[in-house]
């Protein structure tokens, strides 16, 4: 009898739409080892605890609960392929594997397999181009966009875009496609503006620092920008203090941005900058949910170190925007059990206003953007922050700045063509 029962259940199950003992499974592709962990924790950490708030208090999304499935990779390419491979065939539905030189392997790969990637704020920045990238997604920005902010930054500084000229701004980058990505964006600023470009690559995993401040010291520029990762970052601010160069003319880019790298550097840090398109420490709605069902009881991912940090938070929002893409595909597919298939297709559908990130419990905490088939990184926006050393906390120094089109959209064009001749592709999907 109760096998008949359990048999009449499931069809019944069936006939509505709703499969039985569906799981929504999110692999998360970490690094919590190696030089890179002090950045990969927290971020884990914060996509993790999102998650299992939503299951926790939520019972999933849509009625299904989130199964995550943590792989790691120490920030290596090959073992982040390795975690795809291993991975992909458990009903996954997107990655976001938290690294450039990861993300480029991926990019031919999750798009054969019809599995999404979403590269939020890094990886190949063509990839905005949906035309050509049909499974890769990278709002709410770009490394291109946050260049271009960071330098009309400069020039709002400055007193006008004008007073760049004959200006020296040095690209301090971690000697890998990452840290690479702005180098094309800031040479076409340079011609554009007038100021003059010079770069300094950092060998991985940027610990030996000396010869780089060595030649910043006998030829200081008079603005540093920096795309940093994991002990990189750390080590470069300090030596930046060591020798006393301006700090509030050291900007970051939004993965330059943690507490981890400016507490070690003590007061030596203050004043140093970093574009961001997420909030800061735990004053949101959001982290009262947080406490009551993740923190108190227990479950959080880390040792609640890392609680509230800037890469914490930049999890937070990770999470948030995969299951708000989850929740516009099982609207627009009428099921809660989606495929891969449907992930696309609410990401690419994905519109986050700000009346959803206050009924989400975090009020003013990222910015405003629609994805559209042809645009995959809407909006490229970005705000300045700065380090206080004193109260250790990051403090927003200016509005939203948007990125310069102008010098942005032709390089995305041009690189996105360039890669669909390359590996054969229609360069007009969204026809």
């Amino acid at each position: 009898m109760k096998q008949l029962l359990s048999t009449v259940l499931a069809v019944t199950l069936l006939a509505m739409g709703s499969p039985v003992m569906a799981e929504l499974v999110i692999p998360l592709l970490s690094f919590r080892t190696g030089p890179y962990a002090p950045n990969g924790i927290p971020y884990a950490d914060g996509v993790t605890d999102y998650f299992n708030l939503l299951n926790e208090r939520d019972g999933g999304i849509g009625g299904e609960k989130i199964k995550i499935i943590e792989c790691e990779t120490a920030y290596n390419a090959q073992q982040g392929v390795e975690c795809y491979e291993n991975t992909k065939g458990k009903d996954s539905l997107v990655y976001f594997p938290l690294s450039t030189g990861i993300s480029y392997q991926l990019i031919p790969k999750a798009t054969a397999d019809g599995i999404p990637l979403h590269t939020m704020g890094y990886g190949r920045t063509s990839a905005a181009n949906g035309n050509v990238f049909t499974h890769v997604f990278n709002f709410p920005g770009t490394y291109w966009d946050a260049a271009s902010i960071i330098i009309k930054y400069i020039g709002e500084q400055e007193g006008g875009m004008d007073k760049l000229s004959n200006k020296t701004i040095t690209l301090v980058h971690h000697n890998s496609p990452y840290g690479k990505e702005p180098i094309r964006t800031l040479e076409n600023l340079a011609a554009k503006h007038g100021f003059i470009f010079k770069i300094l690559p950092v060998d991985h995993p940027g610990q030996e620092q000396k010869s780089t401040w060595l030649q910043v010291r006998r030829n200081p520029p008079d603005y540093i920008l920096m795309w940093g990762w994991g002990v990189m970052n750390q080590v470069a601010i300090k030596e930046a203090a060591s020798i006393h160069f301006p700090m509030d003319k050291f900007i970051g880019v939004w993965w330059s941005a943690n507490e981890g790298d400016v507490i070690p550097a003590g007061i030596g840090a203050n004043g140093y900058k970093a574009i961001t398109f997420t909030g800061n420490g735990r004053d949101y709605p959001l982290y009262k949910d947080l406490d009551k069902y993740i923190f108190e009881p227990g479950k959080a991912a880390g040792n609640g170190s890392q609680i509230g940090t800037h890469l914490y938070n930049r999890g937070i929002v990770q999470g948030l925007f995969l299951s708000e893409a989850i929740k516009t595909a099982q609207a627009m597919h009428g099921t809660r059990a989606i495929t891969p298939a449907m992930m696309r297709d609410g990401l690419e559908n994905l519109e986050m206003t700000e009346e959803k990130y206050v009924a989400l419990g975090l009020p003013n905490f990222s910015v405003p953007f629609k994805v559209t088939c042809e645009n995959h990184a809407a909006p490229g926006l970005g705000a300045i922050q700065q380090w206080d050393a004193k109260k250790k906390r990051w403090n927003q120094v200016s509005d939203f700045i948007a990125s310069d089109r102008e010098i942005v959209d032709p390089l995305i064009l041009q690189d996105s063509a360039a890669y669909a001749a390359e590996m054969k592709l229609s360069t007009d999907n969204c026809k």
